[in-house]
This record gives structure tokens, sequence and C-alpha cells, in this order.
């Protein structure tokens, strides 16, 4: 078939590195259309920094990276998937940039460092000037500058220090280093200034990725340009947009970009039809001819990133190795391993953001939990089939259990976290959970915010971030209410002290990751206001005196945008919400997950550690919320940012269905190795148990992550080397020492529910409404962890000796796969989708549902097995049946047919899921 440039049946993710480029995925090609995706899925393909194993630190937009093959392997790469019958995503990385090293890398970046605010590039990038007396702040140094001064030196017009290359202001390179320093438009600074000096929004925490304002229409012209020209050549057939939340208006660049695709495409909505639209709707403009015929292309013409005079945009500096300062003294950046290389903990460390006390982490609406406010007439989303207008586009927005996707934004969708939760959850036992987290509590004793209660945990983790590792964009903001209250004679006499609490105050409260709200324009959904009214009302508790309390009434209005149309009304309303990103990735995801253990399954990116159990009602009325609203919308089990595969995670699930024993087990392999902590012990066994064995390459660095983001006892950026060496000791004697008796012993118990689990969840992912997306190599089992296994190569097609679950899920995957390619129409916009009931004894261990095309014609039924072990020790399925669809039924998976009521203990006798067509 042709690769079709709307709706994929399915995609196929793969992570380039230089040891995975362009042609080695050309080569992968014909095995992964075998496989039966539609679209290969790649992550960021533009030029970014040497060496880099995950392409999100971008150093120039207007070039594919050289060391993946550049333009010519991707297209390339492109005329071969397209041969056989396959298009490409691509990941687009709008919110930041690399602030590399050598600096010189990136080349507005460095003009910006050269020339100041008054540089053409200053507006591409988020600095705030009114701070450091109107310079950059970059935190680079290993230690204070008087310890680091010996370690500077001037070489070739540009000032150096170990791996960094910093250009010098025209005109100052004769000074004396004092004077020089003090002359340039940066200020060198100690790495652990970031956390509360920065003047630049960053991404997260992570001082080496700079924020772009992609909302001026020229940055997002120059930084796009290249991307609508593959999208224009065929070579692109959809896109994946990288952390929306991150930006000032996300609905106001989806829109932007929705424009630039139809008129690359040709599309007419927004554009001529000839691939240009006017100034501002974020097409690209042909640059203008200088007097000697050539064309310009200035930072706002959409042209190439010229590197400047001095800028080596080949490799690094120094042969192209980057040299690394000696630890603590010697300019190392302090950028720790982590999840794709991206959500680490930098120089500031640990945390992520959280719900009060009382907030149950969901954004309600009007409709209902989960529901979705009707799109505005033009439908939002530009032709359903294709989501994103011109080309199919999916965002990757981590919602709360029940927030709704605004459905105003015009893409197909999420990238699909919330279909994980779902999927995940359908597997947890509650009742086996409660008396796991019992027992947890009682094994390793942790305090009620340290660990002992989500909530609470929560809360806690969210103080820390907003008051350490945020300090400095909490900085910014108090800075801009003072200049918003200083302005308006009826906001006066707010002191920034209670200013700067009212602000951390509704920050910590927010359930979500962020509102949506900008100036002038309502909130994107009735609930970010709704969300941001109770959240200022419990922050009101933080003062004592009521008269002080007002000041929660000021930031809550500048956060809605209410307070006026000024420069900084608007700049306050941005900041606030991209803060409130930050804080709930940091102190959630990266804090709150590391240290709450009881389930380490349920710390999943988008999951609710404190309720992941979701009943088969819960998944079916997901499911079809999401065929109503968001039907073309991406589905996911596992990524490059989740913690734990899917398949790992269906193994630590199946502790819920016995938690009695893992209870008894933990302790005494504690007894016989023991740990420097119960915290400790009760996580790593966890961990391993992920895995089925103590591979301490794997596991030590996994741990030690986990220790250091959990920031109990180590941190990223404050090690307690004695605690980390007893930590390796532990895992070493522990874990990775363990006998197979050790592992058969598991094994019995845990090795048949994590089948079923796994199965089950992949079969679900596979047929359930949406755009399924499968991470390389999860079409076989894979049981990985984020660190280190995220940034191994890929290697599709490799040749695997399998046999039982191992044999049974490549199996499942390309029968589903090849199923969704063949008839589309039962899975995509315009399918059905409907629960099928058990009846009998066991009927609740049954989850079911049938697909199909317009008008009930055709279909496929999806039969799963949940909490398998509660079934096996209810005596099985026994008499209990599935009544099926009109019509005689075919497995494709064992052959075997049904029709009728079927008896599941002869429908599932040989798997414990089905996947039935009609004959």
């Amino acid at each position: 078939m042709t690769a079709d440039p709307g709706t994929p049946t399915a995609t196929y993710r793969l992570q380039l590195q230089p040891a995975f480029p362009f042609a080695a995925a050309e080569r992968a090609v014909p095995y992964l259309a075998s496989l039966g995706v539609s679209h290969l899925h790649l992550s960021p393909v533009l030029e970014a920094v040497p060496g880099s194993t995950h392409g999100y630190d971008v150093v120039d937009h207007s070039a594919v990276r050289a060391e993946l093959g550049g333009v010519e392997g991707l297209r390339s790469l492109a005329r071969t998937a397209r041969a056989h019958g396959l298009g490409l995503i691509v990941d687009v990385v709008p919110n930041h940039m690399a602030a590399p090293a050598p600096e010189r890398l990136n080349a507005p970046l460095w003009e910006v460092l050269r020339n100041g605010s008054k540089s053409p590039y200053a507006r591409w990038f988020d600095i705030d000037w009114r701070a450091q007396d109107g310079k950059v702040l970059l935190p680079v140094l290993g230690g204070p500058l008087g310890e680091e001064w010996r370690r500077l030196r001037i070489e070739d017009g540009t000032l150096r220090y170990y791996d960094h290359v910093f250009p010098l202001r025209p005109g100052t390179e004769g000074l004396p280093l004092p004077a020089l320093l003090d002359a340039q438009w940066y200020r060198l600074g100690w790495w652990r200034l970031a956390r509360t000096e920065l003047n630049y929004r960053r991404f997260f925490t992570i001082s080496e990725l700079i924020a772009v304002r992609v909302e001026d229409p020229e940055v997002f012209r120059a930084t796009h340009a290249t991307l609508l020209e593959l999208v224009r050549e065929g070579v692109v057939d959809g896109l994946r947009i990288d952390h929306p939340d991150g930006l000032a208006d996300p609905e106001g660049y989806l829109r932007r970009l929705d424009r630039a695709v139809r008129a690359a495409t040709g599309d007419g909505r927004g554009g001529d039809g000839r691939g240009t639209t006017p100034e501002g709707e974020g097409g690209r403009r042909t640059a203008p001819e200088d007097g000697d015929g050539q064309r310009r292309t200035p930072e706002d013409e959409g042209g190439r990133q010229t590197a400047p005079e001095g800028c080596d945009h080949g490799a690094a500096s120094d042969g192209g190795s980057r040299r690394t300062a000696p630890e603590d003294g010697g300019g190392q950046r302090r950028t720790p391993e982590g999840e794709s290389g991206r959500r680490t903990a930098p120089e500031n460390g640990g945390g992520r953001g959280t719900a009060s006390e009382g907030e149950s982490g969901q954004r309600h609406t009007p409709e209902g939990e989960g529901s979705r406010r009707t799109a505005p007439e033009d439908g939002g989303r530009g032709a359903a089939p294709e989501g994103g207008g011109g080309r199919w586009t999916v965002v990757e927005k981590i919602l709360a259990r029940d927030e709704p996707l605004p459905a105003s934004w015009p893409v197909a969708g999420t990238t699909g976290y919330d279909a994980l939760h779902h999927i995940d959850g359908l597997f947890v036992d509650p009742d086996g959970l409660e008396k796991l987290t019992a027992l947890y509590r009682a094994f390793a004793a942790p305090p009620a915010d340290l660990g002992g209660d989500w909530a609470a945990t929560v809360r806690r983790a969210a103080r820390e971030v907003v008051t350490h590792e945020l300090a400095a964009e909490v900085a910014r903001l108090t800075r801009t209410a003072s200049r918003i209250c200083a302005a308006d004679v009826r906001l006066r006499d707010h002191a920034p002290w209670a200013l700067r609490t009212a602000i951390r105050e509704v920050l910590v409260r927010l359930p979500v990751y962020r509102p949506y709200a900008s100036v002038g324009t309502p909130p994107a959904t009735d609930a970010d206001a709704v969300l941001l009214r109770s959240a200022a009302a419990g922050a009101r508790e933080a003062f004592t005196v009521p008269l002080e309390a007002r000041v929660v009434e000021v930031v809550r209005d500048a956060a809605l945008g209410r307070l006026g149309d000024g420069p900084d009304h608007r700049d306050f309303c941005a900041r606030f919400a991209q803060t409130a990103a930050a804080l709930r990735a940091k102190s959630v995801e990266d804090t709150a997950f590391y240290r709450y253990t009881p389930l380490l399954s349920a710390a999943e990116v988008g999951g609710d550690p404190g309720r992941p159990a979701v009943t088969p009602e819960e998944f079916h009325a997901f499911a079809a919320r999401r065929l109503r609203d968001w039907p073309a919308g991406g589905t996911v089990l596992s990524t490059h940012d989740t913690k734990r595969s899917a398949d790992a995670r269906a193994r630590v699930t199946a502790l819920t269905e016995c938690p009695a024993w893992w209870g008894r087990t933990v302790a005494e392999l504690t007894r016989s190795a023991p740990a420097p902590d119960p915290h400790l012990a009760w996580t790593a066994w966890q961990t391993a148990l992920a895995l089925g064995h103590g591979d301490a390459e794997r596991l030590v660095p996994a741990v030690l992550k986990g220790v250091r983001e959990a920031g109990l006892r180590t941190t990223w950026t404050e090690r307690n080397a004695a605690y980390e060496e007893e930590v390796t000791a532990f895992l070493t004697a522990g874990p990775c020492a363990a006998g197979p008796s050790v592992w058969a012993a598991i094994g019995a118990e845990v090795d048949g529910p994590a089948r079923a689990n796994a199965l089950g969840a992949a079969l679900l992912h596979l047929t359930m409404p949406g755009v399924p997306d499968l991470y390389m190599g999860t079409e076989h089992l894979w049981t990985a962890l984020v660190d280190p296994d995220n940034r191994r190569p890929p290697e599709p097609g490799a040749e695997r000796q399998a046999q039982g679950l191992a044999a049974e899920k490549p199996l499942l995957t390309r029968a589903a796969l090849r199923l969704r390619r063949k008839r589309p129409e039962w899975f995509g916009p315009g399918s059905g989708y409907a629960p099928l009931t058990a009846e009998g004894p066991t009927a609740a261990h049954c989850t079911a549902f049938v697909r199909t095309g317009a008008g009930g014609r055709g279909g496929a039924i999806t039969v799963v097995t949940r909490l398998s072990r509660r079934l096996a020790e209810a005596g099985g399925w026994a008499a209990t049946r599935l009544p099926l669809p009109p019509g005689r039924w075919r497995d494709l998976l064992t052959g075997r047919t049904a029709e009728g009521s079927a008896a599941l203990a002869e429908l599932l006798s040989r798997l414990p899921v089905a996947l039935l067509v009609r004959t």
C-alpha cells in the first residue's frame, strides 16, 4: 500500500543517534514494513550537540543533523520508506535549544553573547535583560569565579574555559582580564548560582537548554523553515511536538504551525496554496537579494543560521572532543544522566510540582470528569482524519487523570501517556495494592511527606522545588509582579516578599501541569479559571494578616491575564504557566515518584501513584471518549521517557496480586543482604524484579539515579559519596549476587501474571481507539529501565531465540499491526467501539470490546485477562462465557474459532488474550 499522509495506522519510534543514523534506519525499513506499521516515528533530526544520543539539544534549526547523514540521508530514508509503504513522523523541539560547549555551536546564541540585547538574535531567547545588569548569567564555572580565575584564558580572539568558548564584545579584546570580563554581555558564574540567579528561561532546571521565544513570528519562521521545507517536499508526513507546556502560548504556536503546514502542503487554509503565507502566519518567506545578487538570510527570514565570524559549526573545539572539568572545581556542568538525556537533574538537582492537601490531582470540567468542551465550528483540529491540518500532528501533553486536552488545539491529540495510565491501571488489583502499600509502610517506615503518603509527598516535593530548584524562575515572576503593582495605584503596597509567597503558594496547589490563559482572552477551558481560583483560596492560608492575603488575588488575576494588557502583564501570565509546568514535572515525576514507592510501576509519566487502579468500566469510558473526541490521537506503552518499559511494569504490577508473598520475600532477602535503609531495599528489589535478574550494568546506574532523584540521602548536586558507595555495595551483594534459586522462586510467583499483564496491555494498546506508537524493540519482550537502556542504539529486526512470552508477544504484535493496516476503517476515525460483557462467576477478569467500521460493518474483537492470579485462585474461568456478536469468529493468534456465547476456558486456553475477526 502507499503511505498515507493523513492518519497513521501505527507508528514505530526510532531513537536516532550517531550509532544509529538515517542509513541504519533505512536498512531496517523492510523489517518494519513487514511488522505492519504505517509510519516511522523519528527522534529530532535537526543539528544537535555533537555526540548527542537523543537530539533534543538542537543547535541549528536550518540544518538536518550531519552525524545522522544530513538532509540527503533523510531524503534517502524517506524514499526507501515510501517504497515500502511507510511515511515519516518527525519529533519537533520548539521550546528550547542547547547552550552548548563550545558555545559557538549555537550561532544565534553566540551572536547574543557577543552583541547583547541589541543583537538581532536577542529576540530568539527568553532572557530577562532587566536582571544581572543587562547581562546573561552563564553558570558554567566549576567553582566561584575567584577560584576559577586562573583557568580562564584568551585565545584566538575568544575567552576559553575548558571546553567552553565564548565570544568577546567587539573592542574589548585587549583589555586586562578583570576589565574584559566586566565588559562582556555575559557574566560567567559558578554553576550553583543557576538555581537562584539565572536570568534566562530553561527547559525545567537544565541550564544547558535555553528557552526559545517561538511565540515571535520571526523566530518561528527561522526555526521551522527547514522542517516546513521537508514537509513541502513530502519527506516528512507528520509531526510530534515536544513539551508544548513550555511554550508561552501553546495554542497560538499550534495554530501558527497548522497554518504553516497547510501552506507548505498547498492545503490553502491560511495561505495561498503555493506554500507561502502572509507575514506572521508561520509561513516561509523568500530572503530578499542584496546588492550582489546573493540571498540575504538574517535571523528573521527563515534562512540558514549562518555562524558569525569565528564560529565553527563542525565539531567542538580541541579537535572535536569535549574536555570536562574536574568535579567540584573544574567547570563540570553537572548534567547527570537522566531520562533520554533531557529530563535530568542538572546543576540544581531534583524535584517536580503538585497538589495541595485535599486536592484530587484532577482537572475537572463543567461537563464532567474527563469530558471535553465542544470544539469551535471550524473544528479547531482541521480535517478530522489528518489532525493538525495538512499533516497528522500530536503533542507531548501530560494530562492529569481526568484532565481534558483543550478542544481548540489544532492537533490529532496527545502522544498517549493518558492511554498508558488507563491500560496499566486495568491490571492493578486495588485490594492487593492496599495490602502492598500497608506492607511497604511497615517495612520502609517512611514519614508521610517523604514517601509514606502520596498527597503529602507531592506537597513537600513541590515546596522544595519551588523554593530551591526554581528559585530563579520565582524571582523573575516576583520582579514582574512588582512592576505590575508599581504601575497601578490600585495594586501598590504589596511587598516583594508577599508577592513571592503568594506566587509560590498558588503554584504548589495546582494539580495539573499548567493553566492555559492569556491576556485579553478567556482561559482555554473553564476548568483553568476554577483551578486558579481554588489554588488561590488555599494560598491565602499562608498569610496571617487578612489584608496581606489580598496579594493572592493579585497573583491569581495576573496568572489569568486579567490585570491589564501591557508587556509585563503578558510576561507574567505566560511565565507563570511555564513555571507551573516545570514545577509539576520536577516535583512529581522527578522527585515524588522516587519517594513514594509501594508499587514502582504506578510511578510513570502521566500516572497517579496515589490512585493507579482502573476498573473495566473506567477503561471503556476512556476509550469511548477517545474515539469521540480524539480518534486519531496517539497511544503509548513505552517511550524514551518512560521510567520502565511496559513489560518491566507488567512484572511489578503483578505484585498487587501477591502482596503478602512480596512482603515476606523482601524481608528475607534483606536479612541475607542488608541495605543502607529499608526504603532502598524495597525499591531496589522491585527494580530487579522488573528486569527479572540482577544485571549490575543496568541495575546499579538505575538505582543510583533513583536515590539521587528522590533526594532523601543524596542528590545530583549534593552527592553523598559514602551513601552511594553503600548503595552500590548493597546492590552488588544483594540483587546482583542473587543465585538462580532466588530468581526461580520469584519467577514462580510473578511470571504467570506478568505474562497475562504484558500480553493484555500490548493487545489493548494495539486495538483501542487511537494511533499506537511502538517504541523500538517493544514488539519483542523488552524489560528495560530509562537509564541506561533508553540510550542504546536500536536493533530492529535483530534475530532472537524466543519461546514462551518472548515468542508470544511478537506474534501478537505482528498480527494486530497487520490487521490495523489491512482494516484501518475498523480502528481509525469513524470506526466503532463497544464493550463486550462476560457472564459467569469470574466475568470480572475478562475485559473485551469490539471494533467495527462505519455502520457496524466487519469488526475485530479484543479479549484480555486481568488479574490472572486471582482468577486462578477463584478456580479459573469455569462456566464463564463471552457472548459474541453474530457470526463466526477466528482468533488470529491461535486459529481457534468461536461463535455465539464462547466459553472463555476454551477461547483462552492457549493464551490469556485473543484477537478475533469474522470469518
